[in-house]
Order: structure tokens, then sequence, then C-alpha cells
């Protein structure tokens, strides 16, 4: 049984929702938190940097409103992600907001230093931190980390190659702590899988794109509903990591989605010019071959609740 500290230890969905580039905002963020699972944005949505504090007040006052009404069904923690690499100038201020306001949980990425996660843990914040392999998971928990966002094979936007099997499968030798699944997760089903295969939590992002709350534009919505994991790219090119975006996308940018070129990792980017080439070029993970409709995030959140019961009645017989 892994040790799951405060605020994850009493979640009612074993559900993060992933941060979403672009697409997250406070409404999918609170929606998603009053329906069960963690909600979750990148603090760099909000733009410019002085929206964060207004974006933080809303999340924090609207979820404090909400409990204080429903003491015996109160909502999931929410969290933001921190881009831990030196192309964000970004990432003091923003730290900064994040401890004013007593975000309960950090998800750190491509990157961990050892100040964000004191920072975090001044006023008894979690810190998750994004991996992709053995290596920088022993890195990040080195440095402080409380918990691993595990980031394996066809997960959407930055992903690993690492199956799931095998990725949680190693940090189980040595982790008892928080471990959450990325991967094609996007059924109450998978979700159940998640955890027998070793993690704590699903960790959700494509299909939460195709909510009526996703700040995303409606083809995007619809190309989730109609695409499937053929239509799904693997390639640096974008923003010198490696990520899987939508075919579709990439076709509509005047490019071959089968023959991109590589990218200069040293010339890895996350302001304002990684921005653009994500709101044109659609990250996306293998899983959206089971988002059949755009929904709510309600009902989304509702069906994986549904889903799960089923998968468990399933496997007791």
């Amino acid at each position: 049984m892994s040790r799951l500290p405060a605020p994850l230890n009493a979640l009612p969905f074993p559900v993060i929702a992933s941060p979403l580039f672009i697409i997250s905002n406070p409404k999918l963020v609170i929606t998603q938190c009053i329906a069960g699972v963690v909600g979750s944005m990148p603090s760099l949505n909000a733009r410019p940097a002085s929206m964060l504090d207004d974006w933080l007040a809303e999340i924090t006052e609207t979820l404090a409103a909400y409990n204080a009404a429903h003491p015996d069904a109160p909502a999931a923690p929410f969290a933001i992600n921190q881009i831990v690499h030196k192309s964000n100038d970004r990432l003091e201020h923003d730290m900064a907001a994040c401890v004013k306001y007593q975000v309960p949980i950090i998800i750190t990425s491509l990157g961990a230093r050892e100040d964000i996660n004191a920072a975090a843990h001044s006023y008894g914040g979690v810190v998750l931190h994004d991996i992709i392999n053995n290596k920088f998971a022993h890195k990040a928990i080195e440095k402080g980390a409380d918990g691993l966002v595990a980031v394996a094979t066809g997960a959407g936007g930055h992903a690993g190659v690492k199956s799931p099997f095998a990725l949680v499968q190693e940090l189980r030798q040595w982790f008892d702590g928080p471990i959450a699944l990325s991967g094609s997760i996007a059924t109450g089903g998978a979700v159940l899988a998640a955890q027998a295969m070793g993690a704590d939590f699903a960790y959700i992002g494509s299909a939460f794109i195709a909510t009526h709350e996703a700040r995303a534009a409606e083809d995007y919505k619809q190309a989730i509903v109609d695409c499937n994991s053929d239509d799904i790219v693997y390639s640096n090119l974008f923003t010198g990591v490696h990520g899987n975006y939508l075919a579709p996308s990439i076709r509509a940018a005047g490019l071959d989605p089968e023959h991109l070129p590589e990218s200069d990792p040293s010339k890895m980017n996350f302001g304002s010019a990684d921005a653009k080439a994500w709101k044109d070029i659609w990250g996306c993970g293998q899983g959206i071959g089971a988002v059949t409709k755009v929904q709510s995030t309600a009902d989304f959140v509702a069906q994986l609740k549904r889903e799960y019961q089923e998968a468990r009645a399933r496997l007791l017989g």
C-alpha cells in the first residue's frame, strides 16, 4: 500500500486531470474538482503573468464556498503545473503566487529543483514530478518531490516511450509513495487497470479536451471524437521534446505528419513561441478512440465512475 500524504489520501475518485497547455482554465479546473477528480492547469496558461493571481483567487474561493456548502462531500483538491525549464522566465513569479494561495498540489515538469519543492512544502503542499523513466524518477525524489507522474507511451503532449507495465513495475521496486500513471487512459476500466499495475491514480488529459469547459477550439474537440490512435504522431519538431500530436492538425499546418524533420533539443522554448505552436498543433494521446462525444466535465467524470464500478464488478465475478 502506498504512502499517500494529504491532500492525496482522501480523494473522492482516483483520477488526476492532467494540466493541458493553453486549454485548462479556472472553469475546467473547478468543474473537475467538484466532479471528484483533481483538477489542474499549467501556470503558464494565465497570460499575462499577473492574471495567475486572479485565477488562483477564483479557484480557491469557489472551491472553498462549495466545500462549505457541501461538508459531507467536498470537492477534490486542485493542482498547478510548473514548467521547471530554463526558458520559463516566469517560474519564480508563478511559484510565489502558488505559495500565496497555498495550492494543494504542485506538478513539476521538465526539471526538478529543490527550491521549488521546498516552497510547496513550506505550507504543506505536495509535489508530483513528471518522469518518463526510472533515472529521472530517482532524481526527482532525491530533490524532494513527494510523488511521481509516470508518463508512459501513448500519453498526450510530451510523452515517454516506456510501457506502463515496465515503468510502474520498475518504480515500485524502490518507491512506495504516490504514483499517477499517464498514457492512453480514457475509461473507467483503464483507471482500475492503472491501480492494478501498482499506480495510485490515473492521470487523464486528452479526454478532457473534448469537454464543454475546456478552452479548446471546437474543431480540436471534434477531432478528439473523430480520431483514434492511428491519427497520433510522435515528434520532437514542435518544442524540442518528443510528444504526441494529432495528424490532422499537422496537415492543416502544411506539414506531412509521416515525414517530419527532427528538432534540435537545445532550442527548447516554453514561452510565447511555444504557445503558438501548441495552438496550431494539437497535442493528444493514443487513448482517444474511447472518446465518442463532446460532453460536460461532470458527465464525463460520471461516466468514468460508472465504468470503473462496472470493471470492478466484472473482476469480482
